[in-house]
């Protein structure tokens, strides 16, 4: 059977792109020069996390494991800050800045310099940070906080494993260590927070979550920028490379915006609109409820973490 026109055009594309892949990364662990990998677990994660997690968990009691939580919680804070300090480290190493800090080349060239070797390891290592990261939405389901689960955190979790598969296959160095290292940064605050709201004796007392979600959306508005003045500027970096980032950030901005918007600025007047009722006698119950957690967090941290307990 004869291959549809704009199929075979994709797989010609797919078979020449397969010449500038980095020859240190592309097969790798959990990269084997082939994407498909990737696409299946991304699959078992949206159908465990959709499907099957809900209909096996629908019936029995809500798993708790609180202490799970923090070990879990931790050890991404500290893989996230040696990440970030490698990320850095690594940058130094390669002379990135050597010429200004806002353009790192990355061309057929990279690859053969033996001071880039350490960059495209820690690349690497960042891609599979994002595959274990997949568990934050798996101890969800299994605590039954299934309203957590929405289309953001979806969305955020799986197209963040797969654009760092092209990543670090195709473009691990050069400009990818900004957006790498400044998710990294805001990693380890995230992480610190949900290991915090995970212990209860800690839960009340975390006042700064709303701050999370600012710089995480801080973050997505600087490697926009980044990315952009990366493009018009000239600099040595893939062109299709500023075309995903870009759009993916703008994707971001607004999902993570909207995020904002519903929890803390819509919620917020509403609960003064509830505020203002109870004074006049009118609540129901005679009560205001608020600040519940989120997957062992306290609720709206965005990492699509938007609903409560």
């Amino acid at each position: 059977m004869e291959k549809i026109p704009v199929v075979k055009d994709v797989l010609r594309l797919y078979e020449e792109g397969k010449a500038t892949r980095d020859p240190r990364t592309k097969d790798l662990f959990l990269l084997y020069d082939n994407p498909v990998y990737v696409w299946i677990i991304t699959l078992v994660y949206i159908l465990f996390v959709t499907l099957i997690g809900p209909r096996y968990m629908k019936n029995r009691p809500a798993f708790t494991f609180p202490r799970f939580l923090v070990v879990y919680n931790s050890i991404l804070v500290v893989w996230s800050t040696y990440m970030f300090v490698e990320i850095i480290a690594s940058a130094i190493h390669a002379d990135y800045w050597k010429n200004g800090f806002l353009c790192c080349v990355y061309n057929k060239d990279i690859p053969k310099d033996p001071k880039e070797a350490r960059m495209a390891r820690i690349i690497h290592m960042f891609f599979l940070s994002k595959i274990v990261e997949l568990v934050d939405s798996v101890l969800m389901v299994l605590r039954k906080k299934q309203e957590q689960i929405s289309f953001l955190h979806v969305y955020h979790h799986c197209s963040i494993v797969n654009i760092y598969w092209w990543v670090t296959t195709y473009i691990p160095g050069g400009q990818s260590w900004f957006c790498s290292s400044l998710n990294a940064f805001v990693h380890i605050i995230m992480y610190t927070y949900y290991a915090l709201a995970a212990i209860p004796s800690m839960r009340g007392k975390l006042w700064w979550k709303k701050y999370i979600t600012r710089l995480q959306l801080t973050q997505f508005v600087l490697i926009f920028f980044h990315t952009i003045q990366t493009t018009f500027t000239g600099c040595d970096f893939p062109l299709w490379s500023h075309v995903l980032l870009s759009s993916y950030m703008i994707s971001m901005m607004a999902l993570f915006g909207n995020f904002y918007l519903q929890t803390y600025i819509k919620n917020k007047r509403a609960g003064y609109k509830k505020t203002d009722l109870a004074q006049n006698g009118v609540s129901k119950n005679g009560s205001v409820t608020h600040g519940n957690s989120v997957n062992g967090h306290s609720n709206g941290i965005a990492n699509g973490h938007s609903k409560s307990d």
